[in-house]
């Protein structure tokens, strides 16, 4: 099922899980959805490493297994620098076989030690490739703080208008700690013209350490807020925990209440944290949507 349709009926609400990190068995993860059923998000998306066929296959099978097992919609992530266009399609023919119809077109990292394939340079290069390829909705990524390799907003959202007139259906931000830098960037987006739904992407905090280690590979912005709960908690895992989930509501809630199009939950393979923002939240997604206006 496609999923660019539901943004029309409602406000969305969506996880996000990854495979295990090595090619071990894939109990851990089916564990995870497991013991997500019954919290009823829109639908759930996959990650996708960049190093090699076992991975590739992993993803697949999970993104079959969510639609067969919770009649969810699944979105599989493709991630395109580090392989070839004969492999991408190898990919996009076993999705198309597993009826996954939902794709997030990524570049992907440069991984350090890798060299890239060269045949895409470019996100908008593979969201080309996937139109051409096969029927499909196509996801963006986009970046309320600014991509870290734009020179600056401005590039940036130059870039993300061609991948948006490219054939992108719909965006899901990169993890963001202040609402505000997102209503900025649909500002920017509103003046661009890039009038596609647009999902906030939010991250609960489990530990300290791991959100430090996260902000500065994305490098997003930790706010004085933020950083005085960080200090307050961080030698207690349960507070931490908890003040993690808060936070994390706090932002749903204002982000709801603005008129956003949608929240994408990166859980982190954490069922716990998922469900208590879940059920903290459900109510806030049972109205009809409203439309965000920039001031």
């Amino acid at each position: 099922m496609r999923i660019d349709h539901l943004f029309q009926e409602k406000t969305v609400f969506s996880y996000e899980v990854f495979p295990p990190k090595t090619n071990s068995s894939l109990e851990t993860i089916y564990t995870t959805l497991d013991r997500l059923k019954g919290q009823q998000p829109d639908f759930i998306s996959v990650t996708l490493g960049a190093g090699g066929s076992a991975k590739n296959l992993q993803t697949v099978e999970i993104a079959q297994k969510i639609q067969e097992e919770q009649f969810l919609p699944s979105v599989a992530h493709l991630p395109a620098v580090h392989f070839t266009k004969a492999e991408i399609k190898l990919i996009l023919d076993q999705l198309q076989a597993k009826k996954v119809e939902n794709i997030l077109a990524l570049r992907g990292d440069i991984l350090p030690g890798q060299t890239p394939k060269g045949d895409f340079e470019h996100a908008t290069q593979l969201v080309e490739f996937i139109k051409e390829h096969g029927s499909f909705n196509i996801i963006g990524a986009c970046y309320p703080e600014t991509h870290v390799e734009a020179c600056n907003a401005i590039e940036d959202i130059r870039f993300l208008k061609e991948k948006v007139d490219a054939g992108t259906n719909q965006l899901v931000s990169q993890l963001f700690f202040d609402n505000q830098y997102f209503y900025r960037f649909l500002e920017r987006c509103a003046l661009a013209r890039i009038d596609v739904p647009i999902q906030a992407g939010i991250m609960p905090v489990v530990n300290k350490k791991q959100i430090e280690r996260i902000a500065k590979m994305s490098h997003v912005t930790l706010p004085e807020k933020f950083l005085k709960m960080m200090a307050r908690y961080e030698h207690n895992p349960e507070a931490i925990r908890d003040a993690g989930i808060a936070y994390a509501v706090d932002q749903i809630v204002d982000l709801v209440a603005q008129g956003v199009d949608g929240i994408h939950l990166y859980t982190m393979n954490n069922p716990y944290v998922a469900k208590r923002i879940r059920e903290a939240t459900r109510s806030l997604f049972e109205q009809a949507p409203l439309t965000l206006i920039a001031e």
